[in-house]
């Protein structure tokens, strides 16, 4: 696991430290080794945290030929397969590292190269000769990669940092991606934050050529649905995937381990790691004692059975939380509006202490249906069929129920279904997991403009079905909850800590063969994630089958009324607020008040908008919009070619 960062010159206005300070900031991704490259055209950087090959595989890695430059971030896990074919062709190699096997394989087949691959990964290639620089994104974006257009030069990073120490490069608020974050609590790619800047979509790859840039996929998500499929042939199938995936997964020179929540999707990771390892294994869990959604007693079940060397930790008030929260808003690069950042942060620093890898269940969700949020779309089909007045006087009278501090209680959950069944189902679907609904964005921003959340089900997505819209929705957390949110956050607290996380659920054979479920084999009725469940009833206690989701997450209501009070008024004070120059400071009050008051819990909510004045304070995050951009520096990665 790496760290990369790089910039073309073609226009020689960066300063000839700038690689060596946009390298250093990414030193937590990689406390191992550290290496630059500079020529006439091009700086390149690299930070490594070596997992396979420890002696070999440095970065910059340089073709036999040194005509290529190869800076890598990630894991290619079917490195030896390819090796032995590139030795076939006449390659010869002088490490055992899969960076050697990804520069071999670029030099053998270019860009035709990278369906080849299965792994975790963002890649630089520079060529000099023709100036030509290369970057690619795994399949579906578990590694993160910035890029900027600033004139006819590019720039790009692991994380945004490394590009936010160049000063030419403006620091501006996106008002466009400012609406997606308030709607979602979570900024969808290809967007970011900030004007100018992108994530280059996943499965993707970008060709800068001497100031002309191309963007072309080489992967997308599957829509292949089959109705051919008999339960027992499709958990044969998932059977061999899973076996077959986590013991590529399990791939390490050094000490690894398993997060385990006690759930059904990190305990099967967990199984299949235990029939592959004949050692005991490391397991690492965030507990939450005394409280309803602690998940003790089924993680220590699991731990009895497969006998593993546990550790724990328990994530509670006496912990120094807002001090955590100030570091994540400098790791995260942009906002975690989703609390379940907090565990995370306290799961990767205890795991660090004891491996240097862990596995995670990442992904199992949205390839299988596990969220109540798909039943809530089916649900709110018939809800919709009595008239709007009905529903609202219906959510007039629920909001008279008293809250509860509980973390997603029966009471918050109903008055969120209703609120969302008055919605579009595409905007509700979205509102089910999100923050704040268009009407409500209307009422909190001073000035907005005509983006939703609406926009993003582009025509890559499949229409609704005879039996649902069930492919629908997953199609799209595939793409945005799962990349821009789930992904992005394990990435940013994992590789704060120096610990490689990696997600056997998508390996892109398995989100393959989901795709062609039918909806009953995932969500069928009350019963989420079907096929799974019906997978590992013989292989795990049955309460870890039997027992509903939890998630792992913090009581975000209860604590901003409690002990992140003080940090929360503090962080939204209303002076804040005016200066900002984004919301009206009322509607934030109102929202304080009616949480603190108990008339609602808003706090996710409030964790979001927290979280975000937290990072434009770091930043120093630009938010007039009378200031203007540099020449060039707001050109579309995706969409602009220079001749």
């Amino acid at each position: 696991m790496c760290g990369i960062t790089g910039y073309t010159h073609r226009t020689p206005a960066v300063s000839p430290s700038a690689i060596k300070e946009a390298t250093d900031c990414l030193i937590h991704r990689g406390p191992d080794q550290q290496g630059t490259y500079e020529s006439g055209h091009v700086s390149l950087g690299a930070v490594r945290l070596k997992i396979i090959d420890l002696c070999g595989g440095s970065q910059p890695f340089f073709s036999d030929d040194r005509k290529t430059v190869l800076v890598y971030n990630g894991e290619i896990y079917n490195y030896r397969e390819l090796r032995k074919e590139l030795e076939s062709l006449g390659h010869t190699f002088s490490t055992k590292s899969d960076t050697e096997v990804l520069s071999k394989a670029f030099v053998q087949w270019d860009t035709d190269c990278f369906p080849r691959l299965r792994g975790m990964f963002a890649a630089a290639f520079w060529q000099e000769d023709p100036r030509r620089l290369v970057l690619v994104r795994d399949r579906v974006g578990i590694k993160p990669l910035f890029v900027c257009r600033s004139g006819d030069d590019i720039y790009f990073a692991s994380e945004l940092k490394s590009i936010l120490i160049h000063p030419e490069i403006p620091r501006r608020l996106d008002r466009t991606a400012l609406r997606y974050y308030l709607a979602l609590n979570y900024v969808p790619g290809p967007h970011s934050l900030l004007e100018g800047i992108q994530k280059l979509r996943p499965g993707s790859f970008l060709e800068w050529k001497d100031g002309r840039v191309r963007e072309e996929q080489y992967w997308k998500l599957p829509h292949k649905q089959s109705e051919n499929w008999a339960m027992p042939d499709a958990e044969r199938a998932l059977d061999e995937l899973l076996t077959q995936s986590v013991s590529e997964h399990l791939l390490s020179d050094v000490p690894l381990g398993i997060w385990l929540s006690g759930g059904i999707d990190s305990s099967a990771i967990l199984h299949y790691a235990a029939q592959e390892r004949s050692r005991r294994l490391h397991t690492f869990s965030i507990t939450f004692r005394g409280r309803t959604f602690d998940e003790t007693p089924y993680i220590h079940q699991l731990v009895e059975k497969y006998q593993t060397d546990h550790y724990e930790l328990d994530v509670n008030p006496t912990l120094d939380l807002p001090s955590a929260i100030e570091e994540m808003t400098y790791y995260a690069d942009e906002p975690l509006a989703d609390a379940g950042a907090v565990p995370i942060w306290y799961l990767s620093k205890l795991s660090r202490q004891h491996a240097t890898v862990a596995l995670s269940g990442e992904g199992a969700d949205e390839l299988f249906g596990g969220y109540v949020t798909y039943q809530a779309d089916n649900l709110a089909g018939y809800l919709r069929l009595l008239p709007k007045a009905a529903r609202r006087s219906l959510l007039t009278a629920m909001r008279s129920w008293p809250v509860s501090d509980e973390k997603i209680s029966f009471e918050y959950k109903l008055k969120r279904f209703l609120e969302g069944s008055l919605l579009s189902p595409d905007e509700a679907h979205t509102f089910w997991n999100g923050a704040f609904s268009r009407t409500h964005q209307e009422d909190l921003l001073l000035q907005t403009n005509r983006s939703s959340v609406e926009d993003l089900f582009d025509r890559d997505m499949p229409e609704p079905g005879p039996d649902g819209s069930l492919n629908r929705y997953l199609s799209f957390d595939q793409k945005y909850y799962l990349t821009d949110d789930l992904l992005q956050k394990v990435d940013r607290m994992s590789m704060a800590h120096s610990l490689e996380v990696r997600p056997p659920y998508l390996d892109h054979r398995i989100i393959e063969f989901a795709s062609t479920l039918p909806n009953r084999f995932k969500v069928n009725g009350r019963t989420l994630k079907v096929i799974l469940k019906q997978l590992m009833k013989p292989k795990l206690p049955a309460s870890v089958i039997a027992r509903p989701k939890t998630g792992l997450d913090i009581p975000t209501h209860d604590w901003l009324r409690g002990p992140l009070r003080p940090f929360l008024e503090d962080t939204l004070h209303p002076e804040a607020v005016k200066r900002s120059g984004l919301f009206r400071p009322e509607a934030i009050e109102r929202i304080k008040r009616d949480h603190m008051q108990r008339r609602a819990n808003f706090g996710y909510q409030l964790w979001g908008l927290m979280i975000l004045f937290l990072w434009m304070k770091h930043w120093n995050i630009q938010t007039s919009s009378e200031l203007s951009l540099p020449l060039g520096a707001q050109e579309s990665v995706s969409s602009q070619t220079r001749s």
